[in-house]
């Protein structure tokens, strides 16, 4: 069950309460470091990427994606340190904004809350140790076909890529600690395996058992 669902059923008075209602546009960062000290969101719709930058040489790496019911930011609400991560918006993203100590209070006496939120915080520990080992062990295309098989998603008979389609190529490349130029090359050796099919910023998956034999065995 999304956080978001939870949030709604169980605390629905203080949601009216000290809930706000925030609107960003594509392209736009959700809020500066300083007012992660203050604030916590619930995305509603759209999709967020949280990344660090390097700004000396502009180099990015995306550590994760955020989408409906996701919520953020999880260190800075509990540590009370300011978090230097970026979260930038992917699509037009809603928001339900909320005073971050009254997500502390909610932790600290609401026991419904905790049952879905630190199983949440051990999924994002667990996908920042996935991206540290992938990025040290493995290769590009192995870590692309990873990143391919995580976001597959069937719809009936088809398989799509919801939450990394639509992406630019620099974005992909972002995601799994290389440039472009690597990415693009990578995606082309799988299209000619006969593996995917790319359309402008669409993947598509042409044969996913094949595709998934790329994948190191855990």
């Amino acid at each position: 069950m999304y956080a978001l669902e939870v949030i709604q059923q169980e605390l629905q008075e203080d949601i009216a309460r000290f809930g706000r209602m925030s609107f960003v546009k594509k392209g736009e960062v959700l809020m500066r470091p300083e007012e992660c000290l203050e604030h916590f969101f619930v995305l509603l719709e759209g999709r967020v990427k949280v990344s660090q930058i390097n700004f000396e040489n502009g180099k990015e790496q995306i550590l994760y994606l955020l989408s409906k019911g996701d919520m953020y930011d999880v260190v800075s609400l509990l540590d009370g340190k300011m978090h230097e991560n970026m979260a930038m918006a992917l699509d037009d993203v809603k928001l339900l904004v909320f005073p971050i100590e009254l997500f502390r209070e909610w932790i600290e006496t609401k026991p419904s809350f905790n049952k879905l939120f630190f199983p949440y915080v051990a999924k994002q520990l667990r996908e920042m140790e996935n991206l540290a080992s992938d990025l040290s062990l493995y290769d590009t295309t192995t870590r692309l076909v990873k990143l391919i098989a995580k976001n597959i998603e069937k719809e009936g008979d088809k398989q799509t890529l919801k939450l990394i389609n639509n992406l630019s190529h620099d974005e992909l490349a972002n995601l799994i600690g290389t440039v472009r130029k690597v990415l693009n090359r990578n995606l082309q050796s799988l299209k000619k395996e006969g593996l995917i099919d790319i359309k402008r910023k669409e993947i598509y998956i042409k044969d996913s058992q094949n595709l998934l034999e790329h994948l190191p065995l855990e």
